[in-house]
Formats: C-alpha cells, sequence, structure tokens
C-alpha cells in the first residue's frame, strides 16, 4: 500500500485510497471503506493520471519499496539502479503527484525509511542507499513545502511479516534475530501503522522535517559481546 487517503482535521472523503505497485492483486480479505487500485508506480504518467482522478488527498503514506539480498558485486549497476528506483524515484515521482492536492488540503506526508538507510547494508547496498536518499529528500520537501505540507520519515528496523523467514530464516532464526533488538522482539506491521497515523494526524501537527526512529531501541554493539572486560556490567541481551 502506498497511498493512504485519512482524515486528518476538518470535512474529508469518506474512503481510503491504496494505491498498490504488486502484482498480486488486492488482499484476500477486503478492506473496509478502502478502494484498492493497481498502479504501476515505476510509469510516471500513470501516478499522474491516478492523482488527477482524486477529489481531495490529506496524507499519503509513500510505502512502495524492498530489494533483494543481493551483493553488490553479484549484479551489474542497472539492476541496482532498479532497486534504487524503487526506494527513491518512485516516493519523489508520487509526492509530486500528489502536491497539488495535498497543498489545498494541507496535508502530510510519511516517508517509510529504514535502519538501512542510516548503518552500513551488506547485502542490500542499493536499497541502503535510496533510503539514506529518501530520509534527505524527506527533508528537503519538509522545509520547500511548508506551511501547507508536513513531511516525516518513520525509520524503520526489522518487522515481523509474512516474508520474515526470507531475510531471518525459519521460527528459530527469527526468534534469535529478535533477541538482538533492546525491546526483545522485531516490530509489528501495527507498530509501524501507527507512527504513521501519529504523523499524519493533527496530534503531530508540529513535527515535520523529523525521522522518527521504530525499531525498537536498536541494535546492541558488537563490540560489547567481543570485548573480554566488564560482562557482568553490560546488560547482555536476554
Amino acid at each position: 500500500m502506498d497511498v493512504q487517503e485519512r482524515p486528518v482535521g476538518g470535512p474529508v472523503l469518506a474512503r481510503q485510497h491504496l494505491l498498490d505497485h504488486d502484482r498480486d492483486g488486492p488482499p484476500e480479505v477486503p478492506l473496509e471503506r478502502a478502494d484498492f487500485v493497481p498502479v504501476d508506480l515505476r510509469d510516471p504518467a500513470a501516478v499522474r493520471d491516478f492523482f488527477a482522478a482524486l477529489p481531495r488527498l490529506d496524507v499519503l503514506v509513500n510505502n512502495a519499496g524492498g530489494a533483494p539480498y543481493r551483493p553488490l558485486a553479484a549484479a551489474d549497476a542497472e539492476r541496482h539502479a532498479r532497486v534504487i528506483e524503487l526506494n527513491l524515484t518512485v516516493p519523489l515521482t508520487v509526492s509530486l503527484a500528489a502536491y497539488e492536492h495535498l497543498r489545498r488540503a494541507r496535508g502530510s506526508i510519511v516517508m517509510i525509511g529504514s535502519v538501512s538507510g542510516s548503518r552500513p547494508s551488506p547485502g542490500s547496498a542499493a536499497y541502503g542507499a535510496a533510503k539514506a536518499g529518501l530520509e534527505n529528500l524527506a527533508r528537503s520537501m519538509a522545509v520547500e513545502w511548508a506551511p501547507e505540507i508536513r513531511v516525516n520519515t518513520l525509520v524503520v528496523g526489522m518487522v515481523r511479516t509474512e516474508l520474515a523467514q526470507l531475510h531471518y530464516g525459519g521460527e528459530d532464526g527469527v526468534e534469535a534475530v529478535a533477541r538482538t533488538v533492546p525491546l526483545g522482539r522485531l516490530a509489528r506491521p501495527s507498530d509501524v501503522g501507527a507512527a504513521a497515523v501519529f504523523l499524519a494526524s493533527d496530534a503531530a501537527a508540529y513535527i515535520s522535517g523529523a525521522s522518527v526512529l521504530v525499531h525498537g531501541g536498536g541494535e546492541r554493539p558488537a563490540f560489547l559481546d567481543a570485548a573480554t572486560v566488564n560482562k557482568d556490567q553490560q546488560g547482555e541481551p536476554s
């Protein structure tokens, strides 16, 4: 889901419009008061046509993204560029297409970023580079488009989704990875959704250009486990 229209103060549309770049089609269980519209987000003309047909837009959540595990030397530059396109160029394309609607509604944009944008990302370097760019793009948008449009980024850590095993292995791998997170678990999709709703709402009316970390406390520094002193005072993960 890449575009959401949500009530954020004042009269608004009664439905959400969910724009998806995925080829799998709409969800098996219909979402109440929601329309699912498949659009190729790499096609700027199709994106512009989608927004031109909307009567109003209050909130844009740029959630398109992702990347396979791919070491840099395992693919050519063109394949890595496709990852950058999906994770950076597409949110720019969508945001520009939504600009006039959001300006009139004094709306909000929420970028879905990643901790991969602020740390080394071996195996997904192009993805990490794109997410770093996305966070910077959001800060620039927040300045250029103020005061009519607020723009923020959720910097998301590891999330337990139906595809988590592709990144972390089976249930044992998922649980082992979860133990490295200070809060002791991976994020639930609802954790990310709740943070996005907050940033889009009037409760965050004075928040713009911000990067909100949704990562359960981050990552325990590797040197703590490698060090041979102060083991009883380091607060080792449970």
